[in-house]
């Protein structure tokens, strides 16, 4: 039951996603990554929203949990889980831990998508 609804919450997120993408390019243009400058934005707020509640309110299923938080928030925008885990690792007091994730999050990333575009580009 619990991958059924990450897999229908994710759909749902991925959707708005398209939305949010699609809407921002008619309004804004492409020449600036907007559309994934707010996703990022607003996922980590939400997700900030959500886990702020769930520490302090509490009362919700971990169905509810996996649905909302790693289905819709995570078809939307994974940024919210890393904003979530750096800000976890910085408030247990691991800072320096807090830096090297989120550093080394960014900077391997792109790395990676370098590497991964390199690849290609050598094999075609």
């Amino acid at each position: 039951m619990a991958y059924l609804l990450v897999f229908v919450g994710g759909g749902l997120g991925a959707m708005f996603r398209h939305f949010i993408n699609t809407l921002s390019g008619r309004l804004l243009g492409t020449a600036f990554p907007y559309h994934t400058f707010f996703i990022n934005v607003t996922g980590s707020i939400v997700m900030g929203l959500i886990a702020g509640y769930l520490a302090f309110k509490g009362g919700s299923s971990q169905h509810f949990r996996l649905f909302l938080m790693t289905g819709i928030l995570g078809g939307y925008t994974t940024f919210s889980a890393f904003s979530l885990d750096a800000a976890l690792l910085y408030e247990r007091g691991a800072v320096g831990l807090a830096v090297v994730y989120v550093l080394g999050s960014v900077v391997l990333a792109i790395a990676g998508l370098f590497g991964g575009m390199a690849l290609i580009r050598a094999m075609t």
